[in-house]
C-alpha cells in the first residue's frame, strides 16, 4: 500500500526572545493508505503541534514531509492552503460550523473554496449528509442540532472533498460518552471502509478503536502499537461512504 503520510526527522523549535523551545525531536512516520491511527499523548506532549504539521497547518524547523507523495517543505502559504484543501478532511473537538448557516452550507464550504459550480456542491452535500444519517436535518442550522448531529455534519463536511485522510482532533471532546462512542463507531465504519484515518487524543480509551497507537512525549515518539492489522485489500485514498444509521 502507498504512504499517505511520510514524515523524515521532523524538527520544531520556537524560539522566545533568547530561549529555543523545541517541541517536536526528530520525529520519523509513516502511515499507509487505509491506516486508522491515533495519536495519543499528555498535554505539553508536541501531540497537537504534530497533528498541525500533518495538517500543512504549521511548517516544521527542519525535516521533509510528503503527503500522498508530494513534498510540502518548500511550499508557499497559497500553495500549502490549495493542497492541504485538496487532501485532507478535517473533524475538530468544536465542530467548528458557521452558526448563520444550514447543514448543507456547512458542508458545501470546503466545495465553495475548491472552486465547485453551486449545483454540483449542493448535489454533493446532499448526498454526504443522507449518507450520514443526516439527509433530513440539511436546512437546520447547528443550534437546531444535537453535539452528535453537529458532529455528523463536521464530518460531512470533511468528507465532502473525498480527501486522502481524515485528520481528527479530538473528535468526542465535546460530546457526552454515549454519543462519543457513537461518532467512534462511525469513525471505525469509515475507516473500514477504506478512508484513512488520523486521530490525535489525549484518552488512551478513544486511541485503543484505532488500529495503530503512536504515543508521543516530550517531541519523540517512544511508543508505536499496532493493534489490528492494515486492510488485506488496497484501498483508495478515500473510499465512498455507505448509509449511516
Amino acid at each position: 500500500m502507498n504512504a499517505i503520510i511520510d514524515l523524515k526527522d521532523i524538527t520544531k523549535v520556537y524560539t522566545r526572545g533568547t530561549e529555543q523551545l523545541r517541541i517536536l525531536n526528530n520525529i520519523s512516520l509513516t502511515v499507509t493508505t487505509g491506516d486508522f491511527v491515533a495519536i495519543v499523548g499528555p498535554s505539553g506532549s508536541g501531540k497537537s503541534t504534530l497533528m498541525n504539521t500533518i495538517g500543512l497547518l504549521d511548517i516544521p524547523t527542519s525535516g521533509s514531509y510528503l503527503l500522498d507523495g508530494v513534498a510540502t517543505e518548500h511550499m508557499s502559504d497559497n500553495q500549502l492552503a490549495e493542497f492541504r484543501n485538496k487532501k485532507i478532511g478535517f473533524i475538530f473537538q468544536q465542530f467548528n460550523l458557521l452558526p448563520r448557516l444550514n447543514a448543507i452550507e456547512n458542508v458545501e464550504l470546503p466545495m465553495i473554496y475548491a472552486g465547485i459550480s453551486k449545483k454540483v456542491r449542493r448535489e454533493k452535500a446532499q448526498e454526504m449528509l443522507e449518507l450520514l444519517g443526516m439527509g433530513t436535518r440539511g436546512h437546520h442550522k447547528p443550534s437546531e442540532l444535537s453535539g452528535g448531529q453537529q458532529q455528523r455534519v463536521a464530518i460531512a463536511r470533511a468528507l465532502s472533498i473525498s480527501p486522502s485522510l481524515l485528520l481528527a482532533d479530538e473528535p468526542t471532546g465535546a460530546l457526552d460518552s454515549k454519543t462519543g462512542n457513537e461518532v467512534l463507531e462511525l469513525m471505525i465504519k469509515l475507516n473500514d471502509q477504506g478512508n484513512t484515518i488520523v486521530l490525535i487524543t489525549h484518552d488512551n480509551h478513544i486511541a485503543e478503536n484505532a488500529r495503530r497507537v503512536i504515543s508521543i512525549r516530550d517531541g519523540e515518539i517512544f511508543k508505536d502499537e499496532r493493534l489490528r492489522p492494515l486492510p488485506s485489500e488496497p484501498v483508495p485514498a478515500s473510499a465512498p461512504v455507505e448509509v449511516m444509521s
